[in-house]
């Protein structure tokens, strides 16, 4: 969990998340990998992602970037040459990204919850 920005330059294994409440930004550079879930409201992508991400505002995916995962976001930017292996879900208002289970070691629960309140917004699958 952080505050401010984080930027990453090597390998993360676990979930990334972003105080509630902040304007948190994540970096992700050419050369830095997760293998976990990024929960923040401001996301670049120039690296690898081996999970969902989690932008409740703004998500910009670089030439370099390769999400394997589904990405759920409010505004998008995405480059020639990045990929996404999963699904794009866009929220109309940005999105909360508050954890109600703190204090628990479930990491992927909460991400879940946060999804679902991302999606939350449409109660009708249009496909």
């Amino acid at each position: 969990q952080f505050s401010g920005g984080l930027h990453i330059d090597g390998l993360i294994r676990g979930t990334i998340r972003a105080e509630e409440d902040s304007e948190a930004i994540v970096r992700i550079s050419d050369i830095g990998e997760i293998d976990g879930d990024v929960i923040a409201p401001h996301i670049i992508v120039n690296g690898t992602v081996h999970g969902d991400v989690y932008a409740s505002k703004h998500i910009e995916l670089a030439k370099n970037a390769s999400i394997k995962g589904n990405v759920y976001y409010h505004l998008i930017e995405m480059a020639m040459g990045a990929e996404v292996n999963g699904n794009l879900v866009h929220h109309k208002e940005p999105v909360s990204i508050k954890n109600h289970d703190s204090g628990e070691s479930t990491e992927t629960k909460a991400a879940e919850q946060v999804a679902l309140k991302a999606v939350s917004g449409s109660d009708s699958n249009n496909g």
